[in-house]
């Protein structure tokens, strides 16, 4: 499926009973490519699923999406047309294993650091509002970034600007990884959050978890429902026009 991959927003293209065969070639691709080259190899085949539904409702290069540290991008890499890159992944005058703007408009900020997205994220949509456009913003940060102070900082003038910001979104990935093991406050709610037994197993369409000053809700369920009817990704976009924080769970290194 991924010769029909060659521009942004070609995903939207695919019917829906192909999403399965694309993300399993996408797999593929990552896995024959990256362990020639070396990359974030673990991360990628994680968040496939996620990468492709964001994918079929924004808008590229329109809409923003913003990947904290980066490193979980090469899946949006493949989508907006960049497959031959991969060749010279990570290597001299090669394409960059984090997103950069230079390579493509549709890389809204030069990752590479952590905890950075949800502040870029409403940088770009004050910005946006002060410019009267339309565009639609997305940051998804990863349960170990979460726990950075800049997240905090960005998170309590969300909260304190929410009435006021539409049309912006977070994702939180919680996978439970991290370079190290996660540690504080944060790790801890989110610990007991994956155990209550309301969350166990993910049978529900839609979960609600404590809000963090915006609409917010669970993105947990097995990720093959997605590839099925798009399941629970469809809040996202019925969602485009608030601000919500949603969690999602992916399986880290998984090839299916």
């Amino acid at each position: 499926m991924l010769e029909y991959i060659n521009d942004p927003n070609d995903i939207k293209q695919i019917q829906p009973e192909d999403y399965k065969l694309l993300a399993k070639d996408i797999r593929r691709f990552l896995l024959r490519n990256v362990s020639r080259t070396g990359g974030h190899l673990a991360s990628n085949l994680g968040i496939v699923e996620l990468t492709m539904a964001l994918h079929l409702v924004l808008d590229f290069p329109k809409d923003q999406l913003i990947f904290d540290v980066g490193h979980q991008s090469y899946v949006h890499k493949i989508l907006t047309g960049r497959k031959n890159g991969f060749e010279n992944l990570r290597q001299f005058h090669g394409m960059s294993g984090f997103p950069k703007k230079k390579e493509s408009d549709c890389d809204a900020f030069h990752s590479g650091h952590s905890s950075m997205s949800l502040s870029a994220a409403l940088g770009m949509v004050t910005a946006r509002d002060i410019n009267h456009t339309d565009e639609t913003i997305v940051a998804v940060i990863g349960d170990g970034a979460l726990s950075g102070g800049m997240a905090y900082e960005a998170l309590n003038n969300m909260a304190r600007l929410r009435k006021e910001k539409k049309n912006l979104i977070i994702i939180l990935n919680d996978n439970k990884m991290s370079i190290a093991e996660n540690v504080g406050g944060m790790s801890a709610y989110l610990n007991k959050v994956r155990t209550r037994k309301e969350y166990v197993g993910g049978n529900e369409e839609r979960k609600r978890i404590s809000s963090c000053g915006a609409e917010s809700g669970q993105i947990s369920r097995n990720q093959s429902i997605f590839l099925k009817d798009r399941g629970s990704f469809k809040e996202i976009g019925q969602s485009i026009e608030h601000s919500g924080i949603f969690r999602y769970t992916d399986q880290r290194g998984e090839e299916r």
